[in-house]
């Protein structure tokens, strides 16, 4: 029986005590950061981060997106205190809370007629291509080069690829069953024509498209204006459903996701990150007839459940999420703040002369160092050059600014930061990659790819 006094040495640090009891010292391989082994994380608030030596980080990663308001936002962090004192989870029934947020859902995103709650956003994924297939007959998937949906087996491929695994099968872990894998089709975003042909030959056995409308897993890659006009026409026309995984683009880039900026309305939408401002919550909704299917209806022929669906301090923190982002300008705060990032970074590569496109879209940054116009395809992205981009972000978080050491990721701005935030990212940018230059990444030991292809 494991005694709570370890017999470790008091001098031993936290992450060695990690790495001896947690496979790799973290709890998420996006989490394993080559240079950042022994980080240790013992505060958050607002734009900032402390490690345990009381370094202060400004954090520009924001956990992949989720704390849009800042960490520890004090309006949700009393509404999860509230939630604490009134109510725990009971596991039967709803609680008028998951009711208040449903309607909230309801209300702002075009395509949900209906909604269910998950605990994370892979859930809600998994839950959506299920009852695709159930709803169609079907056996078919279709993903594209670039896009992440989650762990589960189905989508779980074709993501941060190398160049030689492009155009093929490429899964980012081991342990799927082939005939998985064979079930899904790859095709590279934007590409009309590409869709077009696939549906022309599989349409009666393709159940289902999934797509983030931006994929933000590979930095930032905006969809061109026909491009998801066309995968919903495809779809209506061979009976397939649509999904949109806005786990990343819904209410960061607007209330209603990314389909009522592009005016195209999916079958069914995935939803997470932001919703909760870091707390783990997530959502599927979509047309009723297809949530209809779920066996939280009885008679529903698609099983759907999870213990912690709607648990009350999450959705507590969603509820209070949402409430800020509707009633305070939170939008324009982060959208102006992004916008001048973007700018600014265009302007100082340029006057120091370095090839590079930045991107983004609102509250989202990205820089690619590489030559040409704005990327529209993960093949576009093949010409970064990886050691310059994590180079940099390593010397940057030698200078207190966090923007994640991993290839092609995306940053984040939250309602925290501000324009002195802002300064310090532009300077600290300038001094990083102008290091990294005149090092000609010797000190990068290869570039990390922890979405890249297994060898099977």
């Amino acid at each position: 029986m494991a005694s709570s006094c370890s017999g470790r040495g008091v001098s031993e640090s936290t992450a060695a005590r990690a790495r001896s009891v947690m496979p790799g010292g973290v709890n998420s391989g996006q989490r394993s950061i080559p240079g950042l082994e022994d980080l240790v994380i013992t505060r958050a608030r607002g734009s900032r981060f402390q490690d345990d030596t009381g370094k202060e980080y400004i954090d520009f990663h924001a956990a992949f997106g989720p704390p849009i308001l800042g960490h520890n936002d004090p309006d949700v962090a009393a509404a999860v205190a509230h939630a604490a004192r009134t109510v725990d989870l009971c596991g039967v029934g709803v609680t008028d809370a998951e009711v208040q947020l449903a309607e909230v859902l309801v209300d702002l995103v075009p395509s949900i007629e209906k909604a269910l709650l998950t605990s994370t956003g892979s859930e809600a994924t998994f839950h959506a291509l299920r009852v695709a297939r159930a709803a169609t007959g079907r056996r078919l998937v279709v993903k594209f080069q670039g896009c992440y949906h989650g762990w589960h087996d189905s989508v779980s491929l074709n993501v941060i690829s190398a160049p030689g695994r492009v155009g093929r099968h490429d899964p980012i872990s081991a342990g799927i069953l082939p005939e998985v894998l064979e079930a899904t089709l790859v095709l590279p975003f934007n590409d009309e024509d590409a869709v077009r042909r696939t549906f022309e030959a599989h349409g009666r056995d393709i159940a289902a498209v999934i797509v983030e409308p931006v994929p933000h897993n590979v930095g930032c890659l905006l969809p061109t204006p026909s491009f998801l006009q066309t995968l919903r026409e495809a779809t209506q026309k061979h009976g397939s459903v649509l999904v949109f995984d806005e786990v990343i683009t819904g209410f960061r880039h607007d209330l209603g996701g990314w389909q009522r900026i592009s005016g195209v309305t999916p079958d069914l939408t995935t939803l997470g990150k932001a919703i909760a401002n870091g707390y783990p919550i997530g959502a599927i909704g979509g047309r009723a007839d297809l949530m209809d299917m779920f066996s939280s209806r009885p008679g529903g022929p698609a099983f759907f459940a999870g213990t912690y669906n709607g648990a009350p301090a999450v959705v507590a923190a969603a509820v209070a999420t949402l409430t800020k982002l509707r009633n305070e300008p939170v939008h324009e705060h982060i959208f102006g703040l992004g916008g001048r990032i973007r700018t600014a970074l265009r302007d100082l590569y340029a006057e120091i002369g370095v090839p590079a496109v930045v991107t983004g879209y609102g509250s989202i940054f990205v820089t690619y160092f590489m030559s040409g116009g704005v990327p529209r395809s993960y093949e576009d992205l093949l010409a970064n050059r990886g050691d310059l981009f994590v180079g940099y972000r390593r010397r940057l978080v030698k200078r207190g600014v966090f923007e994640l050491p991993l290839e092609l990721k995306r940053s984040h701005v939250s309602y925290a930061h501000t324009d002195d935030d802002v300064d310090r990212l532009l300077e600290a940018t300038r001094e990083a990659v102008l290091e990294t230059l005149q090092f000609d990444g010797v000190e990068e030991a290869g570039v990390a790819r922890t979405m890249g292809g297994v060898t099977r």
